[in-house]
């Protein structure tokens, strides 16, 4: 009994420790409140944000990540942010900005480093805007013979100078405060407007808001941290007195970025499925004490992180004001909140530890995922025109989305019965049935799911386009999962394939559901081509071909496979022979 208290106490006592400091505001040496600061809103790429979410989207776009490392220091992205807004200059060198210095931008592209001069012995690949501005020209120049050659037509290389002229063009408009418009609408007549403009045709100065952002600037390029205190809290107090609402959610959307729920979440699932997979192993070793105990520690732990997760996915509906998928960033944050909450059902009915597991692992590679995909920018962006329709992102996107995930989810199952069959002589006859049930059910409902995502999706086209089915390749993709689905359905009823077949099938079609995640946006082509990235392909293509190699090691003959219990629920009985006579 003590064994069966403590261990779950234990388990979730670690992941509290872990879990309160990280969540706890951190100390910081500085006497400037840049965390004030940060929560400054402001208007960039369609909605109001604040500086800290400019400041740490821009950095990921410059160098896939929200720190900077320089001499040893951790440099927060706000900071950085403040450095560029006030051409701080640096001590030792005068003649140059402590923003241009640090090293933001990164470069892997070897025709890029030799561009740069860059030899492959000095393993360089971060650069600081005054490095490369050094080579202006030749950037320039480069990117207009590529900027010649048709978008989907460009090579690697000329993609890669593309997003450099890019990254660089952004740079420069935040120096001269051309992005974000700062200054907002204290009147009812007026929008936001670019600092920048301001400070160009002189009206700055007779503007309240924008002298009051000039201050806070000129206060921190003097290294004055009273004077620029007092001039964000007096900021603050004014946008809040005519924009409420915007000052509101630019607070919360800087706390939840300092939060970071989902990167949270995610390492709690990798604790969880650590948990989960020892209390599996001890109960194949008949321990079944400490396997219990263990067992529920990682569903403890599970809900732990599914509650961080969902609190994570509220927030962006608060903030965004849409349902929870809009993007392929949300996309893969909701799928895989959605198998850990599938997961805890199969657990629920079957208890055999399994559903933990694989509620876990793919908890833990979505948001894995996700984080890859906020590599682009703004992961609230604004939504294109024809998906401004939060009843349909509601109906046809959530229930598309689920059956994603449960397809996922079946193929993981599918993974883990043929692994644990081929490898491992775990599965004894009640568990291999068990989790063959467990892939069949999932399959029926990702079945279910898809097919009426699918015939809503129909029916939003019709009424945005005009037209039902227009054999886009979106549109394709998601008729391909409800047909796979169906096979397998079929040849399962048919007797074509037994458990093992099922589950062989079940991962073929995490092959046929990634292709229509992710595959369908790579082409860049329909209209369904929101999110659009040809970063992924080689992922895409490993992750086929692993996939692949399970089918491969599933299909071996079933005399191979070390569980007998799956060995046992596949062998075909003899059909009877019915006698006839004749008359």
């Amino acid at each position: 009994m003590r064994i069966r208290l403590l261990v779950p106490i234990a388990a979730v006592v670690l992941a509290l420790l872990y879990l309160v400091p990280q969540l706890a505001p951190r100390p910081t040496d500085s006497q400037f409140d840049l965390e004030a600061f940060g929560r400054i809103p402001v208007s960039a790429e369609g909605r109001i944000k604040p500086l800290d979410t400019v400041a740490r989207n821009t950095l990921m776009r410059f160098g896939g990540k929200q720190t900077i490392r320089d001499d040893g220091r951790k440099i927060p992205a706000i900071e950085w942010l403040a450095d560029l807004l006030s051409h701080r200059t640096s001590p030792a060198n005068p003649s140059t900005t402590v923003a241009a210095s640090l090293p933001i931008f990164r470069i892997d592209h070897p025709d890029l480093l030799d561009l740069l001069g860059v030899t492959p012995e000095q393993k360089k690949n971060r650069f600081s805007f005054d490095e490369l501005f050094a080579h202006r020209d030749a950037i320039t120049r480069q990117a207009g013979l590529a900027f010649q050659v048709d978008a989907k037509k460009r090579g690697p290389y000329q993609r890669r100078i593309v997003g450099l002229y890019d990254t660089l063009s952004r740079y420069i408009a935040l120096s001269r405060y051309d992005t974000p418009y700062a200054v907002p609408p204290l009147t009812a007549n007026e929008q936001w407007r670019p600092l920048g403009e301001m400070l160009m045709d002189g009206s700055a100065g007779s503007d309240e808001a924008a002298a009051s952002l000039t201050a806070i600037f000129n206060a921190y390029a003097a290294q004055n941290s009273g004077e620029f205190n007092d001039a964000v809290a007096d900021y603050l107090r004014l946008v809040r007195a005519d924009l409420p609402g915007a000052t509101r959610k630019a607070g919360y959307e800087t706390l939840f970025n300092r939060m970071t729920p989902f990167y949270h979440a995610s390492a709690l699932y990798v604790y969880a499925f650590l948990l989960s997979s020892f209390a599996f192993m001890l109960t194949s070793l008949s321990k079944p004490d400490w396997a219990r105990a263990l067992g529920r520690g990682a569903i403890a732990v599970l809900v732990l992180a599914f509650f961080i997760h969902t609190i994570g996915i509220i927030s962006r509906i608060y903030l965004q004001g849409r349902p929870p998928v809009t993007n392929l960033y949300s996309s893969a944050v909701f799928i895989g909140w959605i198998c850990v909450m599938l997961g805890f059902v199969i657990e629920k009915l079957f208890r055999l530890g399994i559903g933990t597991i694989a509620a876990a692992a793919i908890g833990f590679v979505t948001l894995v995922i996700a984080h890859n995909l906020s590599s682009g920018g703004d992961t609230m962006e604004m939504m294109q025109a024809v998906l401004d329709s939060n009843f349909w992102l509601s109906t046809h996107v959530v229930c598309i989305t689920i059956g994603y995930s449960a397809t996922f989810l079946a193929g993981f199952l599918g993974i883990t019965y043929i692994l644990l069959g081929v490898l491992t002589p775990v599965l004894k006859p009640d568990r291999a049935k068990a989790l063959a049930r467990m892939i069949y059910g999932v399959i029926c409902f990702a079945a279910l799911m898809s097919f009426v995502g699918t015939v809503l999706g129909g029916i939003w086209a019709d009424q945005s386009w005009g037209r039902f089915w227009g054999w886009d390749p979106k549109e394709n993709g998601a008729a391909l999962i409800v047909i796979w689905l169906l096979i397998i359905l079929h040849a399962r009823w048919g007797e074509m394939v037994r458990e093992r077949g099922v589950a062989v099938l079940a991962v073929a079609g995490n092959i046929v559901t990634s292709w229509s995640w992710f595959g369908t946006n790579m082409l860049g082509v329909g209209l369904h081509s929101y999110g659009f990235t040809d970063s992924a392909v080689f992922w895409m293509l490993t992750f086929a071909t692993s996939q692949l190699a399970i089918m491969a090691l599933g299909m071996l003959p079933i005399a191979l496979w070390r569980s007998t219990g799956v060995r046992a629920i596949n062998q075909r009985s003899p059909t009877p022979r019915v006698a006839t006579t004749s008359a």
